[in-house]
C-alpha cells in the first residue's frame, strides 16, 4: 500500500533544507560529519517511503552506509577496500564505484545507490530524497577528498 503523501512536500522540503544547511556547514567548517548527520532523516525518511523489492534494499543499505559513514568519522577509522578486495573498482546497484578509502567509497556508494533509487522508483518523493542523498554523498566526497570527486564524475560522464 502506497505511504500518505499528506505532509510528503512539507516534510521534503524541510529534509531539503536540513541537508543543504548540513553541506553549508560542512563546506563552511571543513567539516564532513555536517552533511552526514544533516542527511540521516533524509535516508530515514527515504527507507521509510520505499515500497518496491529493489528500492527497499538500496534504501536500507543506504541507511547501513549512512550508519558505517558516521561511525568510520567519529572514530577516524581510515582502511582501503581495494586491499581488502583485491580489486580497485565494485559494481553497486550496477554502477561502477572505484575503491580506496571507506571514508571515500561509501559516500560514493551512496549516490550510486540514490541513483538506483532515482531510476527504479516511480514516486515523486522517494526521487526527491534520492536527489537530497545524491547531492549530499558528493559533498561529502567532496570534504572527504576533492581528487576523488573529480575521478567519479569522469567514470559517469
Amino acid at each position: 500500500m502506497a505511504r500518505p503523501t499528506t505532509y510528503a512536500t512539507p516534510i521534503c522540503i524541510a529534509l531539503t533544507v536540513l541537508a543543504g544547511l548540513g553541506i553549508l556547514l560542512g563546506l563552511l567548517t571543513e567539516t564532513v560529519l555536517y552533511p552526514i548527520a544533516f542527511v540521516v532523516p533524509a535516508v530515514g525518511y527515504e527507507a521509510y517511503r520505499t515500497e518496491g523489492a529493489s528500492t527497499r534494499w538500496a534504501s536500507w543499505l543506504l541507511a547501513v552506509l549512512t550508519i558505517s559513514l558516521i561511525v568510520v568519522n567519529v572514530f577516524d577509522i581510515s582502511y582501503d577496500l581495494s586491499t581488502l578486495l583485491g580489486s580497485s573498482s565494485a559494481t553497486v546497484g550496477g554502477e561502477e564505484v572505484p575503491l580506496g578509502d571507506v571514508a571515500v567509497v561509501f559516500p560514493a556508494a551512496m549516490g550510486a545507490l540514490a541513483v538506483v533509487l532515482w531510476t527504479r522508483t516511480r514516486g515523486i518523493y522517494t526521487r526527491w530524497l534520492a536527489a537530497i542523498v545524491f547531492v549530499t554523498a558528493a559533498a561529502i566526497v567532496y570534504l572527504t577528498a576533492p581528487e576523488a570527486l573529480g575521478d567519479l564524475v569522469d567514470r559517469v560522464i
